[in-house]
């Protein structure tokens, strides 16, 4: 009787477990900026770049699979012994990586990696860090785009890369700070200036994102990753005309309504997030994007007439598409 109320006991604690962990799984933010998602969930450019002119992501993974995993994963984490390393880079593993005396980067993923060695140019140290970096694997980027940059502390592409993979590991401040050596080498590139701009932005540095971001759009006016950037960094110190202006220049007029709008919704702002929206109906009055967002901040602040008619207009709009595909 006991063993069976304690195998009981067990078995409800890891479906406890189970939940918990799978509600986790399914609330879990996207990797990446929050503002940047924003704008690209509706098709804008945001974000850095590498030298190719690749928006750089962190995998974020299938998120059906993490879901019905994350019940396995946090019920192992309870009984994880101390030789199970996490794949995440610490600020002490990035300390082997400052010095040209790498000789070898432990990755539990690749056990198989090859080492790395000081013998060769910095510019083949500089590929195979690109080639590692192209295939996901950071610790070996890290390693050879370190090497290449202590070779050759002028090899502003070895400085930028090695700014992209901290950015992948998480390491801001170390991504930040090869940014920042990359623009020394090459002040004047505006893939470079960009990529400092926004990890300025990311860690909270709005005013010298602005400063960096601006002198990329002097280089590149027609930029619309960084014209966006731009206007994301300007949003955070309240300038929301200034940045409508460079919303507008990225993607157009429409397009600029409604990310200005999106951004003062997020931060609360829903009477100037409703003025934007307008301009955007007035732009384009099939924008269902525009209509769906009136309807629900028109009802929010108690413009319950507003609302109706928004959402009318929506229905109009829906019914019409019914009919334009029954009718193919």
């Amino acid at each position: 009787m006991q063993k069976r109320r304690i195998i009981a006991i067990l078995i409800a604690f890891v479906l406890t477990i189970a939940v918990t962990a799978m509600w986790s799984a399914t609330t879990i933010e996207r990797d990446g900026d929050p503002d940047a998602n924003l704008l690209e969930d509706a098709g804008s450019l945001a974000g850095d770049v590498n030298e190719n002119g690749e928006v750089t992501k962190k995998k974020g993974g299938n998120k059906i699979a993490r879901i019905f995993t994350a019940p396995f994963k946090a019920f192992g984490k309870l009984f994880k012994g101390k030789d199970d390393r996490l794949q995440r880079m610490t600020e002490s593993d990035v300390a082997k990586f400052e010095s040209v005396g790498v000789e070898r980067v432990d990755d539990s993923r690749y056990p198989d990696a090859r080492k790395v060695s000081t013998s060769g140019s910095a510019k083949q140290h500089l590929e195979s860090g690109r080639a590692f970096l192209h295939d996901g694997r950071l610790n070996e980027a890290i390693s050879e785009l370190s090497t290449a940059a202590s070779l050759d502390p002028r090899l502003g592409e070895a400085h930028n890369l090695l700014g992209v993979a901290y950015t992948q590991k998480g390491l801001q401040d170390r991504a930040k700070q090869s940014y920042e050596r990359a623009v020394k080498v090459e002040p004047e590139d505006a893939q470079t200036l960009n990529n400092l701009g926004f990890s300025l932005y990311q860690n909270g540095n709005y005013r010298a994102a602005i400063d960096r971001l601006k002198r990329a759009v002097k280089l590149a006016p027609r930029d619309e990753r960084i014209l966006n950037n731009l206007g994301l960094a300007l949003c955070r110190v309240g300038k929301f005309e200034e940045a409508y202006k460079n919303f507008a220049r990225a993607g157009g007029e429409l397009t600029g309504n409604l990310n200005i709008a999106k951004m003062l919704e997020r931060f609360g702002r829903e009477e100037e997030a409703i003025k934007y929206y307008e301009g955007a109906r007035r732009i384009d009055p099939h924008s269902s994007i525009a209509l769906r967002r009136l309807a629900d901040l028109y009802q929010r602040i108690g413009k319950t007439q507003e609302s109706e008619t928004a959402r009318n207009e929506l229905a109009a709009l829906s019914a019409e598409a019914n009919v334009a595909l029954s009718g193919k």
